[in-house]
């Protein structure tokens, strides 16, 4: 039992020389990835850079003991630092030490929203989310926060969390443009991309093998943050305008458990619970996916548990809210973890870069921490997701619609809200109209289609409804319509029969509508029959009267009720 709860238990014990080595190896990939990611995306929470540092250190670990994949590397990851900033603006002041408090309290609250959900086995909550919903969500957060970097690009000053106050913002400031600040920008992010998109293929093309070309781009963006801090202490880029990063502390801050502010708690319990939500939806579907290549199984609740303790380790840690990212977990199984460990060996490492390094960030310009972000963001932004939806599904367009419109201009919360009413008003509308379709029986076989989709043999005397969806409050009265609408003026229908195989359900206001649709065919001398009802669906049918009052016959197969049926009367 202790064992489900704290998975390091179990792995730990095999533990070997030849999984270290492999974990440590990934370590070092991930360490080296990292740190420029974590330094941005503290930036983008409107923290100090140290603060990403803080946070890559107590959640790895903590995740390493109670979470359950082996390639998930957790930490700061863009969409969750932009959550972060929106929700901890509202309350505080950026820049100030109630802001930082703030985003303390955030992660405290995250982890144990999380915590909670995977005691009370609650993962299915995040079942609500649908694909294109946070498709949607994610384009769009991508956009937002790449707009949000062009201020530090451009060297102008740029506030707000949705598109127009973006906009606005910056188009208010563009006569105020530092060229030196335009010029590191620039060539930091003219550098990313082309690591991104063509070092690699050119490294190849020289001659070096694929898997240290490989190594050698996941490392180029060190490389980047160092020849930045290079050019500004050559050059004295800070004495031309370029804002710099400044003085970071050294070392690492003592745990403490952070002061509690009641007011401080109602205001950021809602972006709690939105940002652990989209967190650990983020956070699951990649944990999920590289457990298949591993033919490994991810457990939803048990990873609740392990980011939930991550946020609070973070909270503890003087961090702010973190999660899996896509990007390094991707590295950290391309570069062979085999266990959590590898997480564990990560913040050592970043531990190591926050005692040793933190004097030469003093240096580093903005500008290419924002290079960074937008780079990393980019590959977020899908469009294609419009074009999918629109031709497979107009309900999941205006999901898609929805949540990236809203996103856009009225920020992360309402956007993710608006998505998820989207999500469930469709899936009430679809549900509440179920598909159904009148069948008939291919010639030669015992099998019945619909007889709008196959040519088929139907008995005049007959109406066969097979009924595509369990039956419940909302879609009753809408078979009720279908079954009058079919008969009427139709003298010759003796029989109706309710084709069941993809019922699972009837709930009492659907039985109720059963009970009403059986009077009325008896009224009008029609019997109603059932045929391949299921097992649970027949057991609850059975507690009741309503088989007593039954005007026709239940059946085992649709062949069976046909036979039966045809060409007699009720």
């Amino acid at each position: 039992m202790l064992e489900k709860y704290v998975p390091i238990l179990n792995w730990g014990r095999h533990y070997s020389r030849d999984k270290f080595g492999r974990d440590f190896l990934a370590a070092v990939i991930v360490t080296i990835m990292l740190i420029p990611q974590s330094l941005a995306y503290a930036l983008l929470a409107g923290l100090p850079p140290e603060v990403g540092l803080y946070a890559s250190i107590l959640p790895l670990v903590v995740y390493g003991i109670f979470g359950s994949s082996t390639s998930l590397a957790v930490g700061p990851v863009a969409v969750v630092s932009l959550m972060t900033a929106a929700a901890v603006g509202r309350v505080a002041q950026e820049g100030t030490a109630d802001y930082a408090s703030a985003a303390i309290i955030l992660a405290l609250l995250s982890g144990g929203i999380l915590a909670l959900m995977g005691l009370f086995r609650l993962g299915f909550i995040a079942n609500f989310l649908s694909h294109p919903v946070i498709s949607g969500f994610i384009t769009a957060s991508g956009l937002i926060i790449a707009t949000s970097q062009l201020g530090g690009l451009f060297g102008i000053s740029s506030h707000g969390h949705a598109m127009p106050e973006l906009l606005a913002s910056l188009t208010q400031g563009l006569g105020q443009i530092n060229p030196y600040t335009l010029a590191v920008g620039a060539s930091s992010l003219a550098a990313l991309i082309w690591v991104r998109l063509g070092m690699k293929q050119t490294l190849v093309q020289l001659g070096m093998p694929a898997a240290t070309a490989t190594l050698a781009v996941r490392a180029a963006p060190v490389v980047v943050v160092l020849l930045a801090i290079g050019a500004s202490y050559i050059f004295d880029l800070g004495g031309l305008g370029v804002a710099l990063v400044g003085d970071v502390p050294q070392g690492i801050p003592l745990l403490s458990v952070p002061s509690l502010d009641f007011d401080i708690i109602g205001a950021l319990i809602v972006p709690a619970l939105i940002i652990s939500i989209v967190g650990f939806v983020e956070s699951i579907s990649v944990a999920q996916t590289l457990a298949a290549k591993k033919r490994e199984r991810i457990d939803p609740d048990r990873e609740l548990m392990g980011l939930g303790a991550a946020n609070i380790a973070s909270a503890i840690g003087s961090g702010f809210p973190v999660t899996g990212g896509f990007a390094r977990s991707v590295v950290n199984h391309d570069a062979g973890a085999a266990t959590p460990a590898a997480g564990m060996f990560t913040a050592v490492g970043i531990a190591v870069a926050t005692l040793l390094l933190t004097p030469f960030l003093a240096l580093l310009p903005k500008a290419t921490l924002a290079a960074t972000i937008v780079v990393a963001v980019l590959a977020l932004v899908d469009f294609s997701i419009l074009r999918k939806s629109w031709n497979y599904s107009r309900a999941d367009f205006v999901a898609v619609m929805s949540t990236l419109a809203g996103t856009l201009v009225f920020g992360v919360e309402v956007g993710i809200s608006l998505g998820v009413a989207a999500s469930i008003l469709v899936f009430f509308y679809r549900s509440s109209r179920p598909h159904m379709a009148i069948v008939g029986r291919v010639p030669g076989t015992e099998h019945f289609r619909n007889i709008k989709r196959h040519e088929v043999r139907t008995d005049p005397h007959i109406l066969a409804l097979r009924v595509d969806e369990s039956l419940y409050f909302a879609n009753a009265r809408y078979l009720e319509e279908r079954i009058a609408n079919e008969i009427s003026g139709r003298q010759d229908i003796t029989q109706v029969i309710l084709m069941c195989p993809a019922i699972n359900a009837i709930d009492m206001s659907a039985l109720e509508s059963l009970e009403a649709i059986n009077i009325r065919l008896r009224e009008q001398g029609i019997g109603l029959n059932l045929s391949e009802v299921k097992g649970p669906v027949m057991d609850r049918l059975k507690r009741t009267d309503f088989l007593d009052h039954l005007t026709g016959r239940v059946f085992l197969s649709h062949h069976d009720a046909v036979a039966a049926l045809t060409s007699h009367g009720p």
